[in-house]
């Protein structure tokens, strides 16, 4: 598969999708739907599922992979150890949790934290297209390859996904590094802020 490439229209909602949501008045549809979710086998291992948590206006939206040990706990993403490291990059963007929208492609978590399979991510995204199309945000920062990968179809690796602008149902897209691999390669923090920069100026455009 190749890779789309930005290109400003506009955003549409997955409205023929199971999950759909086609404003923020029916997140709690949306929220009830994914919480009885029996669409794959994940549902039978998980404590609860993880929804997402933040602004449902937001104009940023975070997209990682999948819950891990604590998320699955908690259900909230993003709560580990990946989560403070994600907290500190939102700061250093001068923002926190309470103002972008946080999400994963699965909602529940994986057996001892494995890769998501495809039909588990085939499952699942429906969800996290409603959850875009009802928060409508002005960017979207994919958190690692299966992030990447599964929000712009493509099996292209992180490293040819990463430094340029995608489109995603007419919202620009930046991928970088999941906050789990900068915990194993700090070394690759710097690329990493390069790529939060980048999305920045996208929201400063706009």
């Amino acid at each position: 598969m190749g890779i789309t490439v930005w290109q400003r229209r506009e955003p549409i909602a997955a409205a023929n999708a199971p999950g759909a949501c086609a404003d923020a008045g029916e997140w709690g549809r949306l929220e009830d739907e994914v919480r009885s979710c029996v669409r794959c086998g994940l549902h039978a291992g998980r404590t609860q599922t993880v929804f997402g948590t933040g602004l449902r206006t937001a104009t940023w939206c975070f997209v990682g992979e999948a819950p891990g040990a604590e998320e699955d706990r908690r259900g909230e993403p993003f709560v580990g150890r990946a989560g403070h490291l994600l907290d500190a990059m939102l700061r250093a963007l001068a923002l926190d949790r309470e103002q972008v929208f946080i999400a994963n492609v699965l909602k529940c978590r994986p057996p001892g934290n494995r890769d998501p399979q495809p039909s588990e991510v085939a499952a699942c995204l429906p969800y996290l297209r409603a959850q875009i199309a009802a928060v409508r945000p002005r960017v979207v920062v994919a958190l690692g390859r299966f992030a990447a990968q599964s929000l712009l179809a493509t099996d292209q690796p992180l490293g040819r996904l990463r430094g340029a602008l995608h489109d995603y149902e007419g919202i620009p897209v930046v991928v970088t590094y999941h906050p789990a691999y900068l915990l194993r390669r700090p070394a690759d923090k710097a690329a990493a802020w390069a790529d939060l920069k980048r999305a920045r100026g996208v929201v400063a455009d706009e």
